[in-house]
């Protein structure tokens, strides 16, 4: 069912303010590279935030080093999907302290991948009633799935997907060329991989085609 983007986005902050637990809930906005898991979490902040504390985490900020992510070579599917982000980090760091029983103290960051460079280790106090809206690829593997209190993944297709990059990335790659060489052996089949072996549309509490940001399709609400 399509939605206006504003309706949507009101219907999952009252899914969301409606769950009550004894420690902030950890939200995983989940999906493939430019499906605009950035954006609608973001915009999410905006309803939540007049009830609830948010506090806004990204997986781009617990990369690992470039080194490890590169290892099985720069445009490796496999070590795009295996080697990008320090999951025992994001759960041993954020989502085990935010969860039952934790003290509730996170890291916000520990990597900068565009310096490659280690970011201080400074730990924050979430208040037990906060809203964690935590966006990036991959949240829904087996490492991270049972840490999550609720689950929102966008579906958008490989050919809309290249479309977007083509756009956003050509600045950061230099080169439609090499945008497109990078999605068509790197992004693409490191998602198709990420689908097959962990099913994150099967586990997520909502999916969204996100074809048309600005009329969501409701194509699963658990």
């Amino acid at each position: 069912m399509a939605t206006t983007r504003d309706a949507c986005l009101a219907r999952l902050a009252a899914d969301l303010l409606a769950r009550v637990t004894p420690h902030p809930l950890r939200v995983a906005v989940d999906g493939p590279d430019a499906a605009g898991k950035t954006t609608l979490a973001d915009e999410l902040v905006s309803h939540l935030a007049a009830s609830r504390p948010v506090i806004r985490l990204s997986v781009d900020r617990f990369h690992r080093p470039e080194a490890v992510r590169r290892r099985r070579g720069s445009l490796s599917a496999e070590g795009y999907y295996r080697d990008s982000f320090d999951h025992d980090v994001i759960v041993g760091g954020v989502l085990r302290p935010l969860g039952p029983g934790g003290d509730r103290r996170y890291l916000p960051a520990v990597y900068d991948h565009r310096a490659d460079s280690v970011v201080p280790a400074t730990p924050r106090q979430a208040p037990p009633e906060a809203i964690v809206l935590f966006d990036g690829v991959f949240l829904l593997r087996p490492e991270l799935r049972e840490h999550w209190d609720a689950s929102i993944y966008l579906h958008v297709g490989e050919d809309e997907t290249l479309a977007r990059a083509l756009v956003r990335d050509l600045a950061l790659f230099g080169s439609a060329a090499v945008v497109e060489e990078r999605y068509r052996r790197r992004y693409l089949p490191g998602q198709r991989l990420y689908r097959a072996e962990a099913r994150p549309a099967d586990h997520a509490d909502v999916v969204l085609d996100m074809t048309d940001p600005r009329a969501p399709v409701v194509l699963r609400r658990g």
